[in-house]
């Protein structure tokens, strides 16, 4: 039976979440299929970057880190985050970027797992993380490896030399997701460390790192956590790992007394070792008012929205003149659904234009995120309808649409 477009509106008019629409700032006419590279504009955001700036700042200058609680707004953040992705008290903390945190865990478990050499990540990989692995091997020049293989074999390749397997929870080109239990079973049983990237997995579904037993993970706060352009990131080390733990870049805010500065370095306890310089309020303000918009939504609720939005556009297009490169099951999806076609650039750009914004990933791959907190199950449709249209038309092939641009 085809799906109609009326029968998109009424999910809509059904909808639990439809309410947190209006709690975002949308272009008029555009169709925003990308929020899983940069979350939509929350709109509490503005007026609380102005009290920020012109309060905080501006009326309380340096008094303000007590007075305003600027000094607590990492682990406070931290702490809303937590709550999102399933850690206890005490395990997360907004820091740096994810680059930079991926750095410190990863340094973190090589330390831990002493007799053993091998960081086991897939090939498919988000490329950063792979450089992170590579660059920090080769600063240490003590015979440590990066081993990445096929993602099928991950299972198989983890042994007695792996110290830590680092994943990306969803896959960012083709929207595979990892069994998260199954994997960190598998790695811990063999002795090896878990580090996951939740960068596209934070805020778009349920995740419960503690109940898993998860040793170390990271993530960024301006996809689904809606935290702007450069938001910090978190990263979480289980409790029990805490203390053991060392983490390599030992800021001040790190320091068990900061403001006692003292000459050597004493870490803090718990997580807030984790910390090393002065964070950027501005940007976390920003993040906290995205962290507290998702708090309030029903992840199972997010997530399964999420599902039935992917599952329709990749029914829509199924018949069309493209690959779809994520997983059709359930289970094995994230909040995405990518298309392989050797024209996806030119493509995307007419789409675009046409005011339905996703992304290409290279060499061929149109992105499309789905994030439920903003976006329409008729929107879904029409973004389909306006695919076919830029196909049939042939408009794509234009030469306005043939030139790169530096962000795809």
């Amino acid at each position: 039976m085809p799906i109609t477009r009326p029968a998109c509106v009424l999910l809509d008019e059904c909808d639990s979440l439809r309410a947190f629409r209006d709690r975002f700032t949308l272009p008029d006419g555009v169709i925003y299929l990308d929020g899983n590279s940069l979350g939509a504009l929350p709109k509490a955001t503005p007026a609380r970057m102005r009290e920020v700036v012109e309060k905080e700042w501006g009326e309380g200058l340096i008094r303000s880190w007590n007075a305003c609680g600027w000094i607590d707004a990492q682990r406070r953040v931290g702490e809303k985050i937590g709550r999102l992705i399933g850690a206890k008290p005490g395990e997360t903390l907004v820091a740096d970027s994810t680059s930079i945190n991926l750095f410190k865990l990863l340094a973190a478990a090589l330390k831990l797992r002493p007799g053993r050499k091998t960081i086991l990540s897939e090939a498919t990989n988000f490329p950063t993380d792979l450089y992170i692995a590579e660059g920090l091997i080769g600063l240490l020049g003590q015979g440590h490896r990066l081993r990445a293989v096929e993602p099928d074999d991950v299972a198989t390749a983890i042994d007695c030399d792996t110290a830590v397997v680092m994943l990306t929870h969803v896959n960012y080109r083709t929207g595979r997701m990892w069994n998260m239990r199954q994997i960190t079973e598998l790695a811990q049983r063999k002795g090896a460390l878990i580090l996951w990237d939740l960068a596209h997995s934070a805020g778009a579904m349920p995740i419960e790192l503690a109940a898993l037993d998860v040793d170390l993970a990271v993530g960024c706060g301006y996809k689904y956590l809606n935290g702007g352009p450069g938001a910090p990131a978190f990263l979480y080390v289980a409790e029990r790992l805490q203390l053991s733990a060392s983490v390599p870049l030992s800021g001040w805010f790190g320091h068990a007394d900061p403001f006692a500065f003292e000459p050597t370095y004493r870490p803090a306890a718990g997580i807030a070792r984790a910390a090393a310089g002065t964070p950027p309020l501005l940007s976390l303000a920003a993040l906290e008012v995205g962290v507290d918009v998702m708090l309030e939504a029903p992840m199972d609720e997010v997530r399964r929205k999420s599902l039935a939005q992917t599952s329709l556009f990749a029914r829509l297009i199924e018949q069309d003149d493209f690959e779809i490169v994520s997983p059709r099951a359930d289970e094995l999806r994230g909040s995405q659904v990518c298309l392989r076609h050797p024209g996806a650039w030119p493509i995307m750009q007419a789409l675009i234009a046409r005011g339905v914004i996703g992304d290409f990933r290279a060499p061929d791959i149109l992105r499309f995120g789905f994030t439920p907190l903003y976006l329409g199950y008729a929107e879904v449709w029409d973004a389909v309808a306006t695919l076919r249209q830029v196909m049939a038309s042939g408009s794509w092939r234009d030469a306005a649409y043939q030139s790169r641009s530096i962000v795809t």
